[in-house]
């Protein structure tokens, strides 16, 4: 080997770390047969182990085949004991593959202590982890895959390490009650600008109310003065009013009539100041027309009376008088506000003045919707649709010819009882013409019982601002716009981006079996138009003076966007309160049902057994309030093995119970989680998510 030239070593690309082939992977035989004796010895125990292991998890064949029959068995109802799983390991051909019969009195006879079968298991349990993050990661280490496979094969390593480290992959967490009526985000001040988030703060704390009631109500306000002069614009061919339907659920005795009215006072003010002004002039343009009316009326007399050789002449003086008549048209006083109106008078008022606002601190609205005083023919919703819509409206009235209302606006802003939301899905047209999915909801909770006594009034400073702030901005859109048309507001780039981003985010939350706003879809397809309109009236009440001249900022939308999360889980409390979703009170029923029987795991047919009849036809009818009891964490469901070699029906799922339900109250409601996202996102707010928005 002398004068032989040393080798240089080989260029390896990536070094792999293998394991060792005769080391076998992390096992403990000892903790899988303490655990298999401790269920065969008391079969009890198998709800407890069967929380924290699965087939998978032990590492000899044979304990696999023997907890296949155990929970073959428990799912028939049968006990557990060695005798009976002998008999179904038998059957099923696999009495041999485990050593015979001795062997299953073995393991009863091993065990030390049947007391420690949940620490026996949680030992099998995290040897079945260790196993998994080592695969996993000889996995990640082999694999020349895309990155894509790699980044999720390093997810899965993550997700495994941690496991291993305590936190059991399979534990149970305390499940998220169903429903989210209980707890839900309170209105974020902080989007509104300052003249205005300060007076609702103020209110909320002079009246010891919600801030939502006066929030809600603030952003009607805007509506009210904003809808009908200006749109918005967000992409060339999409235009939205300003109008919006808001609806606070509020009980009796919560001072929601205070708030009401504090609030709406000085438009109603601004109202009456414009009538007072515009009055002479009204008055005197009609008494020109009388006159002008009884000049057009006396020529058309004295040509009908005319000889022939005047004829002509008579008539042309006719027609004349006449169209000096129909030129002075008598302006209308000026109108903003409704309290309460029938739908043919809406349609009238929108006809004469094009946008109008029903605020009302009652329900009866819905009332009238529904055809209070026309019983025969039905709810007449048409005018309420298309005022939202901003669509032509035809307004017919006797004696006169129709006449069009090209783009009508119509605001509604109410605060009713949560009784009257209660009853709104079931009337007819109310649901399947999408009048309630044109409402932005508002479930705040009640502080009655909670207030403090002596709270300080509203400053004067404030109030003063306030009313001043609103006038200025109400004047600066009171001027008639023209034959142009409302100005129309646009975003900015970046604004404009985040709109693309939300609408991102948002679209497959309404896939149907998959998005958890599906049950929900009618309303939060409208969401991002509702968001677009939120912004609009966010930047005019930021620009009092000028804001229909300058584009929407990202900051103001992201502002949009997180009332838009706020809204999101509102309005799954009121759908909730309505029971728009069929799941969750089937869900309840069911959870009710284990409460009761105290069950700690079943089958799906064991549940269709106890429902009433007719409530659930087949029991695969069961399976979307299962599997919403699934996603929430109230079960787990064991999926069944295939038949055995003898055929037959095969198994019915089995669930197990967390067994860190509250089971004082199974069914109380309250806030789901929302999923998962990046807080910063304009998609994140509109889940809900209201930490770290701009002001």
């Amino acid at each position: 080997m002398t004068g032989a030239e040393p080798r240089a070593p080989v260029a390896r690309g990536r070094l792999r770390p293998v394991p060792e082939p005769d080391r076998e992977p992390p096992h403990n035989l000892e903790a899988e047969e303490a655990v298999l004796g401790a269920v065969l010895a008391s079969g009890r125990l198998l709800v407890e182990v069967a929380a924290v292991l699965e087939e998978v998890d032990f590492y000899r064949p044979a304990h696999r085949a023997i907890w296949r029959a155990l929970l073959r068995l428990a799912d028939r109802g049968q006990p557990t004991d060695p005798v009976t799983v002998l008999g179904e390991l038998d059957d099923r051909g696999e009495l041999a593959d485990i050593g015979g019969g001795p062997f299953l009195h073995t393991l009863v006879q091993a065990v030390p202590t049947v007391a420690n079968a949940g620490h026996y298991a949680r030992l099998v349990a995290d040897m079945a982890r260790r196993r998994r993050v080592i695969d996993l990661g000889i996995r990640l280490a082999h694999s020349d895959a895309d990155p894509a496979v790699l980044a999720h094969l390093a997810g899965e390593l993550a997700a495994s390490t941690i496991a291993a480290a305590g936190v059991g992959e399979r534990g149970w967490e305390p499940p998220v009650p169903i429903g989210v009526a209980g707890e839900v985000p309170a209105f974020p001040i902080q989007v509104l600008p300052g003249w205005l988030g300060d007076y609702v703060a103020a209110v909320a704390t002079a009246t010891q109310t919600p801030p939502d009631l006066a929030g809600m109500l603030a952003l009607a306000v805007l509506a009210t003065v904003s809808a009908g002069a200006v749109e918005i614009e967000p992409r060339p061919g999409w235009r939205e009013p300003l109008c919006l339907f808001l609806a606070v659920g509020m009980d009796a005795g919560t001072r929601k009539s205070a708030v009401f009215t504090a609030l709406t006072r000085p438009v109603a003010d601004f109202e009456r100041d414009q009538s007072a002004a515009a009055l002479p002039g009204i008055t005197e343009t009609a008494v020109l027309r009388r006159i002008a009316d009884q000049a057009a009326a006396t020529a058309e007399a004295a040509a009908g009376k005319a000889p022939a050789s005047q004829q002509e002449e008579a008539r042309a003086e006719a027609i004349a008088r006449a169209a000096e008549a129909s030129a002075l048209v008598v302006p209308p006083v000026p109108r903003w506000l409704v309290d309460d109106a029938t739908p043919e008078a809406l349609a009238g008022l929108l006809a004469t003045y094009g946008r109008i606002a029903l605020l009302s601190p009652e329900g009866d609205v819905f009332d009238q919707m529904a055809g209070r005083y026309n019983q025969g023919a039905g709810p007449n919703l048409g005018v309420y649709l298309k005022g939202h819509a901003g669509d032509l409206l035809k307004v017919d009235r006797r004696g006169r010819p129709p006449e069009y209302v090209e783009r009508p606006c119509l605001t509604i802003g109410l605060t009713v009882q949560p009784e009257v939301l209660r009853g709104l899905a079931g009337r007819p047209g109310f649901g399947g013409r999408g009048l309630l999915a044109r409402f932005l909801y508002s479930l705040p909770t009640s502080r009655v019982g909670h207030r403090q006594t002596g709270a300080p009034p509203v400053p004067t400073a404030v109030t003063d601002r306030y009313a001043l702030e609103l006038q200025a901005l109400a004047a600066s859109l009171a001027v008639p716009t023209g034959d142009d048309g409302p100005a129309l507001l646009a975003l900015d780039q970046e604004a404009g981006e985040l709109l693309l981003g939300f609408e991102r985010e948002l679209e497959p939350r309404l896939a149907a079996g998959s998005g958890d706003l599906a049950h929900l879809a009618g309303w939060a397809a409208k969401l991002a138009g509702a968001t677009c309109r939120l912004a609009g009236l966010l930047h005019l009440a930021g620009h009092l003076r000028d804001g229909w001249a300058r584009p929407i900022s990202a900051d103001t939308f992201a502002g949009a966007a997180r009332l838009a999360g706020y809204l999101v889980d509102h309005a799954r409390a009121v759908f909730d309160l309505m029971g728009t979703d069929p799941r969750i009170e089937d869900a309840r029923w069911l959870l009710d049902w284990i409460s009761r029987t105290n069950q700690a795991q079943f089958t799906r047919r064991d549940a269709h057994r106890a429902t009433p009849r007719g409530r659930f036809p087949k029991a695969t009818d069961l399976d979307p309030t299962l599997g919403l009891l699934e996603e929430h964490g109230w079960l787990r469901r064991v999926d069944a093995d295939s038949s055995g070699p003898k055929g037959g029906r095969p198994p019915s799922p089995r669930f197990l119970v967390n067994p860190l339900h509250p089971s004082t109250e199974p069914t109380e409601p309250t806030q789901p989680h929302s999923p998962a996202g990046s807080v910063s996102s304009v998609g994140s707010v509109a889940r809900g998510d209201t930490s770290g928005s701009p002001r």
